[in-house]
C-alpha cells in the first residue's frame, strides 16, 4: 500500500521525501516498481503474441474489431482502442477491399419481378434468401461462384462453382444446395439481382412450383438492394483473392471450398450477428434448421 501511494503521488513530491516520511527504503522501492512495470510488459508481450497468432490463423482476413471479439471470448480484459494500437505496433493490417464488378448479365428480354424485399437486410428465420454471382480469376481462366445466403444467419446455404454462366451451372447447382440443406418455411422470400440466369423462364418456373416463394428482384441500377450478398463477395475477394498469385482452377476450388463452408460457414464472426460466429448465434436463438 505504501509503495502504491508513492506511485500513484510521484508527480507531486519528489519519491526520496516521501521514503523517508514514510519509512521506506527508495531501493526497495525502485525494485517493487520494475517488478510491477516487468509484469505489465509480460502481460502486453502476452497478448501481442496471442493477436498475431489469431491474426495469422484468420489467414490476416481480421482487422482489429473481430480480433478484439476473440481475444475478449478467451477471457482477455482489452478495448478495441488498447487492440488496435497493438496491433499498429506489430505492424498488423487487415486486407483493403476493392470495387467489385458485375457478373450477371441483366440486358435481356424476360419479365422481371418487382423488388419486394427493399433492403430489409434482417430477417426471421428461414424467411428471407438472397443470392448472387460473381467471377473469381485464375490462371486457367475465371471461375464463377453463385451463392445463396439465409439472411437471419449470414450462413451460405447453398452454392456452386462452375466454368460457366449457364443456368444449369450456376442458379439450379446453388438451389438444389440450398433446399437439402434447408427447409423452405411457410413463406419464403428470394431475392437476386436482374441477371438472366435468375429471370430465365427454367429457373422462374423452378421456384414457382414451390406455392410458397414469393421472388424478389433488384431495381435497374440498384446494387444496394443485395448488399448482403454483394457484401459477402467483396469480403471473399478481398480476404482470399487480392494480392495473392494467381493459382490454378483446381487450387481455386479447394480455396473457395475451405472459405465457404469452413471459414464462413463456422469460424468467421459476422458484425450482422454481433461478431458471434453463425453457429454460436444459432445456438444463442435456438435456430434448429440449421444444416
Amino acid at each position: 500500500m505504501i509503495y502504491l501511494f508513492i506511485k500513484d503521488h510521484e508527480k507531486i513530491y519528489s519519491i526520496e521525501k516521501m521514503c523517508r516520511v514514510l519509512k521506506v527504503s527508495p531501493s526497495s522501492y525502485y525494485n517493487w516498481k520494475r517488478q510491477i512495470l516487468s509484469e505489465r510488459q509480460r502481460k502486453t508481450t502476452l497478448i501481442k503474441e496471442e493477436i498475431t497468432s489469431i491474426y495469422f490463423n484468420a489467414k490476416q482476413r481480421y482487422g482489429s474489431p473481430r480480433i478484439t471479439v476473440e481475444l475478449q471470448s478467451q477471457g482477455y480484459q482489452i478495448s478495441r482502442i488498447t487492440l488496435a494500437k497493438y496491433m499498429k505496433q506489430l505492424g498488423l493490417y487487415s486486407k483493403l477491399s476493392k470495387k467489385i464488378k458485375v457478373t450477371t448479365n441483366s440486358k435481356h428480354n424476360h419479365f422481371v419481378v418487382p423488388n419486394i424485399l427493399k433492403r430489409e437486410f434482417t430477417a426471421e428465420p428461414g424467411k428471407v434468401w438472397v443470392s448472387d454471382i460473381t467471377y473469381i480469376q485464375t490462371k486457367d481462366g475465371f471461375l464463377y461462384l453463385t451463392i445463396i445466403l439465409d439472411l437471419f444467419d449470414r450462413k451460405i446455404i447453398g452454392w456452386s462453382l462452375s466454368n460457366g454462366l449457364s443456368t444449369k451451372q450456376t442458379t439450379m447447382m446453388a438451389w438444389k444446395m440450398a433446399v437439402k440443406n434447408r427447409t423452405i418455411a411457410d413463406e419464403l422470400i428470394f431475392h437476386s439481382d436482374r441477371g438472366i440466369q435468375y429471370a430465365n423462364k427454367k429457373f422462374a418456373d423452378l421456384l414457382d412450383s414451390y406455392k410458397n416463394i414469393t421472388r424478389s428482384t433488384s431495381r435497374k441500377g440498384g446494387c444496394w438492394d443485395n448488399a448482403v450478398a454483394e457484401s459477402f463477395f467483396k469480403s471473399l475477394k478481398t480476404e482470399l483473392v487480392y494480392g495473392s498469385k494467381l493459382i490454378s482452377r483446381e487450387q481455386m476450388e479447394l480455396e473457395i471450398f475451405e472459405y465457404v463452408e469452413i471459414w464462413h460457414n463456422k469460424k468467421r464472426r459476422h458484425s450482422a450477428l454481433n461478431y458471434k460466429t453463425i453457429e454460436e448465434f444459432n445456438k444463442l436463438t435456438n435456430y434448429k434448421n440449421v444444416a
